[in-house]
């Protein structure tokens, strides 16, 4: 059997100024025991959470070219871990996600298919930036999208059971009210240095309890959580889902809203109803009547909380990149409020300090 290189010959190991963690490297050592022969390793760019990825590139001749290693903040009970749970459920629906090659709870590590880069987000920035090009020509990606979400939700419904996390939690008044509650903590009196009266804060919790109360009042369905353009990829010709493992139930226009009021990427209000109109077309569960009744009060929650996590992500973890998707997320909450004057009280609470909202 191959010995196992030293971590230095791990490929790069430091990120930043931290050394490559010792969880990988045991693990790495041990598995080129079995065969993984690796020959780099190299961070990849993460999301809002605490996992960590790495992309393991292998030597010639071990089959697959490259692996995805997630790296959990913590070590976990396999038969406990909410990604291995709705894996196992989203396996059975079915919808198309990376592959799982190992399971290593006592060291918090996943290794997956490596599925590439081609983020749904990025092959819509790449359309917009091409002469004669836009969003239109992802149409069919983004049908190929709302089938899926209809999938989840319909054979979902068929599915449910006890021994699927996902249907014993929800986005229920308590879950929601603490997006809220996180918005104002971290994105108004933490990135924006707000100080609100007790009358503002006292209106904010007026407006924020009827948001709560008719968004948990909604019928439900299994949402995937954060279905929008970077948990999408294609590969091989299809959509691979990310990022699955916070799937609970809410309301049927929850992931829509994701998908269609993205931080993450412009789409244009045409687009975004004909999108709404196929996903009509293509679900058992709502109808274009009862979508626009929603539509709009899911995506001002959605939204909210959305610049909550910028928020924190800049100015608790100092991860300034979140920075660039604030102006559209702000914009798409601006948009919403000038729509319906049931929320004008809450549009002058906040254009009072957050001038994008006036």
């Amino acid at each position: 059997m191959p010995q196992a290189r030293p971590p230095e010959e791990l490929g790069p190991d430091r990120l930043g100024k931290d050394p490559l963690d010792s969880r990988i490297v045991r693990y790495l050592e041990r598995r080129s025991g079995e065969g993984l022969h690796v020959r780099s390793v190299q961070p990849l760019a993460g999301d809002a959470s605490t996992r960590r990825y790495y992309r393991v590139v292998l030597s010639e001749g071990t089959g697959a070219t490259s692996l995805v290693l997630a790296l959990m903040p913590e070590p976990f009970e396999p038969e406990r871990e909410s990604f291995l749970n709705v894996a196992r459920l989203f396996a059975e629906i079915p919808v198309r996600i990376p592959t799982l090659y190992d399971v290593s709870g006592p060291e918090g590590i996943l290794l997956l298919e490596d599925c590439g880069d081609q983020l749904l987000q990025r092959l819509v920035e790449q359309a917009g930036r091409e002469t004669g090009s836009d969003v239109s020509d992802l149409y069919d990606v983004y049908v190929s999208a709302l089938e899926i979400l209809a999938r989840i939700q319909s054979r979902g419904a068929e599915l449910e059971s006890a021994s699927y996390l996902p249907y014993g939690i929800a986005f229920d008044e308590e879950k929601l009210s603490w997006e809220l509650g996180y918005f104002r903590r971290h994105f108004l009196e933490g990135f924006r240095q707000v100080s609100l009266t007790a009358s503002e804060k006292d209106s904010l919790h007026d407006s924020f309890s009827r948001i709560v109360g008719e968004v948990a009042g909604l019928p439900r369905v299994l949402c995937h959580r954060d279905y929008h353009s970077r948990n999408l990829m294609v590969a091989g010709g299809e959509l691979v889902v990310l990022d699955f493992q916070d799937a609970r139930m809410g309301p049927v226009s929850y992931d829509l809203v994701s998908l269609l009021r993205d931080s993450y990427v412009g789409l244009d209000d045409d687009f975004v109803e004909e999108m709404a109109t196929q996903f009509c077309s293509v679900s058992s569960h709502v109808s274009l009547r009862s979508l626009q009744d929603e539509f709009d009060l899911v995506a001002l929650q959605r939204n909210l909380k959305a610049l909550g996590t910028f928020g924190y992500q800049c100015s608790v973890r100092g991860e300034s990149v979140y920075e660039q998707h604030i102006p559209r997320t702000l914009e798409l909450v601006r948009a919403n409020l000038s729509r319906s004057p049931r929320w004008d009280g809450l549009r002058r609470t906040l254009a009072a300090h957050v001038p994008e909202l006036a």
